[in-house]
This record gives C-alpha cells, structure tokens and sequence, in this order.
C-alpha cells in the first residue's frame, strides 16, 4: 500500500457554507473525498434545532449512501453568540457551560452519525481579560467535564492548537493533556498550516512528534507567522513531506481540507484540493516504502 493509497482525505463543510448540507456532502463525494469534517452551524447541522432528531437522520443517511467517514467541528464563529464571534469559549469569565453543552452535544451528534472524533479548541484568554492560570484551570475543568460525557458516548476529542488562542502550540497542547492525567481520549487535531505559522519545527517534524496523539489532520497552505488559510499553492508548505510523514507514521484518519473563507468558491476549491492533494501523495510515495496496512489508532 502505497503513501497515496494509505491517506483519506476530506474537506469542511466550513468551505460550503452556500450549500445545503446535503448537497455539500454530495459534491465531495462525487469529486472523490473519502470524508467531511462537519461544522455543527446554523445552516449545516444546528444543534439546537427543534427538530434535531430528524436532521441527524437525514445526514447520517447520506453519509452511509456516499460512503464518507466524518469528524464533527465545533468551530462555528456566531452559533452562541450572535454579536461576538467563537464566544464564549472554555476559557470564557461568563458563559463557559454554553461552550460545554455544545461540546457535549456535539459528541452525542457524533456518536448518531458513527463519527469517533469531535474537533474543539480553548478561546482567547486575554479578550476578557482572564488571567493565564486561571484561565488553564477553567480549561482543564471543561475538558474533563466533556471528557467525561464523550467517554460514555465512546467519542475521542480531536484537541486544535490555534495561534492566538491560549493553546496555541504543540507545547501547549502537551501541557493540557498533563492537566488532565494524560486522558486517552484527548487527542490532537494537528493543523498543518498553523505547524508552518508558528512552530519551531517542520511540518513533517510536527508530525512525528505528535504521532502518538493524533486523531485528525486540517491541511491548507500558509506562511510563517501568518495565520492565513490559502488554497494549495498559494502559500509556502512543501506538501509531499508531510504526506510521506503521515503515512510513515501509520495515520490513518481523515485529512481534512480547511477553507472556512472560500465558500464562495467552495466547487472550485474542492476540485482543485483533491487533485493537489493526490498528486501531492503521488510524489510522496516515492520517499515512503510499501506501507503495512493498520497503524496507530486513528
């Protein structure tokens, strides 16, 4: 099995924020994606709906007629919070459980649509004027309490380092999980851009160094010290290594385009993403020998 045969690649419903749902998951379907990341939003999955039920129902079924696996995000800018965006937050002086319901929510959303991964992040520490360990304790608190819920769905949390946030490196992750006891279901979402904005490391290294923990992958293109998600191209990532470094360690969940401000061109995209990325694998696989199937536990 080779590098391009091995990697699973999928796109956010975050770049389709036009479409239907179900007509975005058709779309990557058709175009050759192997999954979603689903964005719980307003217009794609709200979790609060009145007739949630139903509209799980109607997503999962598309999903099992299109074959895509999915990983749920929780990223949605204005869902709590119509006037102030991705608020509130763990870390948030007021308003913390609305953060935790929903992430307990989105783990009970996952387990209905078969999804073993919800992707979540801290917040911003200093838009409130938290100060930095207070602001750790009330993370680490709203991690276990949703640790706890996502145990009994059997969901694994896909924790994102963001730049800006209060963790907002690989260093920082490592430094919740050992406020939390290690807890096995923490995982990582490791986005390979931020991996060029800010770590000191390559990409290829950042997978290596975390391969332990990984349950999801986001890929776009960046720049150094730029938090700027660009199509493919257009920024300054050597994709092969990356790939080849995925596959080396024995990755297997999603790869997940993220493009949350291209839906205006969200076909296009789409289009152009996956044809990048499998020639991308392509290459990689010339560096990679034959690969055994299995690996770490997506």
């Amino acid at each position: 099995m080779t590098t391009a045969d091995a990697l699973r690649f999928a796109y956010g419903t975050n770049g389709f924020g036009d479409h239907r749902i179900a007509d975005a998951l058709r779309v990557l379907a058709d175009l050759g994606y192997d999954g979603v990341s689903l964005t719980l939003d307003h217009q794609h999955l709200d979790p609060y709906a009145p007739d949630l039920t139903a509209r799980i129902a109607q997503v999962r079924t598309v999903l099992e007629t299109t074959g895509l696996d999915v990983v749920v995000e929780t990223g949605a800018r204005y869902l709590l919070d119509p006037m102030r965006k991705h608020r509130p937050t763990l870390v948030s002086a007021h308003g913390r459980s609305h953060r935790v319901d929903l992430l307990c929510r989105a783990t009970d959303i996952a387990a209905e649509l078969g999804a073993t991964t919800v992707h979540l992040w801290s917040g911003v520490a200093s838009d409130e004027g938290v100060p930095e360990e207070e602001a750790w304790q009330r993370l680490a608190e709203g991690c276990a309490t949703v640790l706890a819920h996502a145990s009994r769905s059997g969901v694994d949390l896909a924790f994102e380092p963001e730049p800006g946030m209060l963790v907002a490196t690989l260093d920082d992750y490592r430094r919740l999980v050992g406020l939390l006891d290690g807890h096995d279901r923490l995982r990582l979402t490791l986005d390979i851009g931020h991996c060029r904005c800010l770590e000191p490391r390559s990409e290829a290294e950042c997978v290596h160094r975390t391969a332990d923990r990984l349950a999801h992958v986001q890929i776009e293109d960046m720049r150094r010290g730029v938090h700027e998600h660009l199509p493919f191209g257009d920024g300054e990532i050597d994709f092969p290594p990356v790939l080849a470094a995925l596959a080396e360690v024995g990755y297997r969940g999603l790869v997940s385009v993220e493009l949350p401000r291209h839906s205006h061109a969200a076909t296009v995209q789409a289009r152009r993403s996956i044809a990048f990325l499998r020639e991308a694998a392509k290459t990689a696989s010339a560096s990679v020998p034959e690969l055994v199937k299995g690996g770490p536990r997506p």
